[in-house]
């Protein structure tokens, strides 16, 4: 990892939808644009669930992405703090340091949704999630 890598956060409740997604299509980003050494991402949630959701880890299948074996995590104000970025799913109330750019996404939650709404909401983070990286790393 460089000196001082960017640091991208994607947080919501229980980490097993949308934060999910959004950390895995990141982890691809970060893959393609060859970006292993300057980026870093976190994942979690203030209150995680057990388990990814089924309906999400499908649709990532989709998209070639297995999610299965992911467990949701808490994420802690301090981790999110030394973010440069932090990513909320619209279900956030986080008091986060005033350096850290924090977005509201504000997506719908894919928990319990049937599997064309899954999808939109896929589709959107993946797109939210590209935008971001081109915004970070504009050459690469």
């Amino acid at each position: 990892m460089s000196e001082n890598p960017t640091r991208f956060g994607f947080v919501c409740v229980q980490n097993a939808g949308r934060s999910q997604m959004s950390a895995a299509f990141a982890e691809r980003e970060r893959q393609r644009r060859d970006l292993e050494n300057r980026v870093k991402i976190l994942t979690g949630g203030t209150m995680p669930a057990d388990e990814v959701h089924p309906e999400v880890v499908e649709a990532m299948r989709e998209r070639g992405v297995d999610l299965s074996g992911r467990v949701p995590r808490e994420v802690s104000d301090e981790e999110l703090d030394e973010c440069d970025v932090v990513a909320t799913m619209g279900c956030s109330t986080l008091e986060l340091d005033a350096s850290v750019d924090v977005r509201d996404w504000d997506l719908d939650d894919p928990h319990g949704q049937d599997v064309e709404r899954v999808r939109e909401i896929r589709d959107e983070i993946e797109t939210r999630v590209s935008d971001l990286f081109d915004e970070y790393f504009p050459d690469g």
